[in-house]
């Protein structure tokens, strides 16, 4: 069993969404009053050190670089609709802009003798977080490069009196190191957090398409059995009344052949209805099954693939409990399903399916005789969009060499069977030193519940299957 990359899981029909998808998600407005915060800040600052501390400043550049934000606002506002979402390279300029504006009222208030140097990092966190990485690594040379130029190139800042305000060079020094760590270190920080959340975000959504198409199923197969059940009794009594009507037609009577025909297309519409729904209606059937009969329905759609399934049901230490009944939950089926799809993929020629119980504990283990996990991922199975997830034997039973995928496949299980209550547990039969039966193993997957947490209640198991109540149009 590995991970795989299926059309179920990750399939072009569902496509993740890639990093310049991502950066069409901000729209223009919040760009915009981002700005109108920054220029404000700019605005008080220059304000503050003119008038408050009587700094000699070049103000009349400076608020013409605080002017081109201004104008630069009031032509987004007007050109483009509130609800503008920009492409990732309208996205790249607009905070490229910004970049440099701030660098130029750097330049002309100390360099990074100010301490609003700091600032830099702005521009590169949020570029970090909504573009691409080739326009990450470009926003954060370019912030490098302002912060190196402006150690050595920039207006200094003057007292009334004409006394210059500049820090000395080791402290100089030091306030260069620190930035150029912080852009290194703060970008890759958030880049790292942005991709694993944007890479969760598009799994659980993954998870609840499957999850949902599982119901879908379920609740389809409900509505065609009830609809088996309420056709039971009125195609009954059409085959009774064509019986019935054969058996007084004489036998060469043109009339005891359309008898006939009637009486044998009510049992194909019998049989049509048999193949179409297993399940009772909306009835106990629907929702709870023996622990086996769930097992094998979820093995079901891989038992043709040329694999071998071999099923274990027992009590736990020789005990003589009766199987359990249990619920019979979407997510149980499909998790399940997932986990056996991933085996019988990556198996030589048979995988395992045992299932134990005891008073307080049920658990599945799912085992198959391929070349199992490597050893370096097995820590991060259930992670969404690994990459180097193949098999350490890089060949496997009607897989290409070096197959690799995402890892959907398990992060979708093991999220589903988690939302029951269930415990999983991923190893390699070499692995288990203390399991005789584990020789011979590939990859092993144990799945354990507390029986409360998946059995039916106690009253619904004592009030038994009722009776089916009529379908309401």
């Amino acid at each position: 069993m590995a991970i795989q990359d299926q059309a179920q899981t990750g399939s072009p029909a569902h496509p993740v969404f890639r990093g310049s998808d991502r950066s069409s998600w901000v729209r223009l407005r919040t760009l915009i009053l981002l700005r109108w915060v920054a220029i404000l800040g700019q605005v008080i600052a220059l304000t503050v050190a003119q008038r408050v501390y009587g700094l000699r400043l070049e103000i009349g550049l400076c608020y013409l670089a605080v002017g081109v934000s201004v104008i630069a606002n009031l032509f987004a506002i007007f050109v483009f609709p509130e609800n503008k979402r920009l492409r990732e390279s309208q996205n790249f300029l607009l905070i490229m802009f910004d970049l440099l504006q701030l660098g130029f009222l750097l330049f002309l208030t100390g360099g990074l003798h100010n301490p609003f140097a700091l600032l830099l990092l702005g521009p590169v966190t949020i570029s970090a977080s909504a573009l691409t990485l080739r326009s990450f690594v470009i926003m954060g040379a370019t912030a490098i490069g302002i912060a190196t130029v402006l150690s050595q190139v920039y207006l200094p800042l003057r007292t009334q009196t004409g006394f210059v305000l500049q820090i000395p060079d080791l402290f100089l020094f030091g306030h260069w190191l620190a930035l150029v760590i912080a852009v290194l270190f703060f970008g890759a920080y958030m880049r790292r957090v942005t991709h694993e959340m944007h890479a969760m975000s598009d799994a659980l959504a993954a998870t609840q398409m499957a999850l949902s198409r599982e119901q879908k199923l379920t609740d389809l197969g409900g509505v065609v059995a009830a609809a088996a059940h309420e056709l039971g009794t009125p195609l009954a009594t059409i085959k009774l009344a064509s019986s019935e009507l054969m058996e007084e037609l004489d036998a060469d009577s043109d009339l005891r052949e359309d008898a006939a025909l009637i009486r044998e297309q009510a049992d194909r519409c019998r049989d049509i209805l048999q193949d179409m729904g297993r399940a009772g209606k909306d009835d106990l059937h629907l929702k709870h099954a023996p622990l086996s009969a769930l097992i094998e329905e979820a093995a079901e759609p891989h038992e043709g693939r040329g694999i071998i399934i071999r099923y274990e049901f027992a009590a736990k230490n020789g005990m003589t409990t009766d199987q359990p009944l249990v619920q019979r939950k979407p997510e149980i089926i499909h998790g399940l399903r997932n986990l056996v799809q991933n085996a019988v993929d990556f198996a030589a020629a048979q995988i395992w399916i045992e299932a134990e119980w005891d008073q307080n504990a049920i658990s599945i283990r799912i085992a198959d005789d391929g070349p199992g996990y490597p050893t370096q991922i097995i820590g991060r199975i259930g992670d969404p969009f690994m990459r180097r997830s193949k098999r350490s034997s890089g060949q496997s039973h009607g897989q290409r060499v070096g197959y690799e995928g995402m890892g959907l496949g398990l992060f979708i299980a093991k999220t589903l069977l988690e939302r029951t209550g269930a415990e999983l547990v991923f190893a390699n039969g070499r692995d288990v030193q203390d399991q005789e039966d584990t020789e011979g193993f590939g990859a092993i997957v144990d799945v354990s519940w507390a029986r409360a947490l998946i059995e039916p209640g106690q009253d619904m198991t004592a009030q038994g299957l009722g009776k089916n109540e009529q379908i309401q149009y």
